[in-house]
């Protein structure tokens, strides 16, 4: 059985006299990926910063590998990696350049062409961060965050506003980043990502969890509700029409 990574108990944040997240629990496995599934502002994003060390909480208890939030900060940093937005890139850096500038940030020796081969960016290594397209700044960021060889990454919409080619090439990557033991905690706003990707999904609404099961479970138990879908379900959608008669190959912008 896998271990709880990280263990999430009673946490809140405040904001003033507004309450963004209300009292949530839930628990990460090692070596899962986990979703967190919500609308705009239902507190996904307050909650992975706050287990990112990046906001401080209200009041709750959080483990992150053993380690305590509040007394041990400083070593949740060194075993997780976050995804930057991509406002948090020199845009007239080469990628080679970005990559030596954040390992030496975490102090490790990085070889940057091994870590552009992992993405699928060696072709890119002396472009500049400005030059590529979407779903190569999306590769690049999650490039940057196994530099420090982290246990867990945090992945906040990594494939929003990409292409079919694009976005199914980074789910490929997400898998094979799972494969060798990382624990990836994504949120996304796309429920066809969270059924191929998670192991399970907590669904947050108005910062409370209201549900939390693997994605056949939470399916399974609605249509044992008597749920059904208006229309037949086909064994095919739409974007798998398109990727089969444009390919799978990525089409740089």
């Amino acid at each position: 059985m896998a271990s709880k990574i990280i263990q999430v108990q009673n946490l809140v944040k405040n904001y003033g006299n507004f309450e963004a997240v209300k009292g949530i629990s839930f628990d990460v496995m090692e070596g899962e990926i986990f979703g967190l599934l919500g609308p705009n502002g239902a507190g996904k994003s307050t909650t992975l910063e706050i287990i990112e060390t990046l906001r401080q909480k209200t009041s709750g208890k959080i483990e992150v590998d053993g380690f305590d939030i509040d007394k041990d900060p400083g070593e949740i940093k060194k075993i997780i990696g976050v995804q930057l937005q991509t406002s948090g890139y020199y845009p007239g850096l080469k990628l080679t350049e970005l990559i030596n500038l954040f390992s030496g940030l975490y102090n490790r020796d990085v070889n940057p062409m091994e870590l552009l081969d992992l993405v699928n960016l060696r072709d890119k290594a002396k472009s500049k961060y400005k030059e590529l397209s979407g779903g190569q700044k999306q590769r690049f960021s999650i490039a940057t965050t196994l530099i420090n060889e982290p246990k867990i990454i945090f992945l906040d919409e990594p494939t929003t506003g990409l292409d079919p080619q694009a976005r199914r090439s980074l789910w490929e990557l997400i898998k094979g980043i799972r494969s060798k033991g990382t624990t990836v905690i994504i949120t996304t706003h796309y429920m066809d990502e969270a059924e191929v990707l998670c192991d399970r999904v907590a669904i947050i609404d108005s910062g409370k969890i209201i549900a939390m099961d693997s994605p056949d479970g939470l399916i399974d138990k609605l249509v044992a509700t008597g749920f059904e879908r208006p229309k037949e379900v086909k064994k095919a959608n739409l974007e798998d029409v398109f990727i089969q008669m444009t390919g799978h190959t990525l089409r740089e912008e």
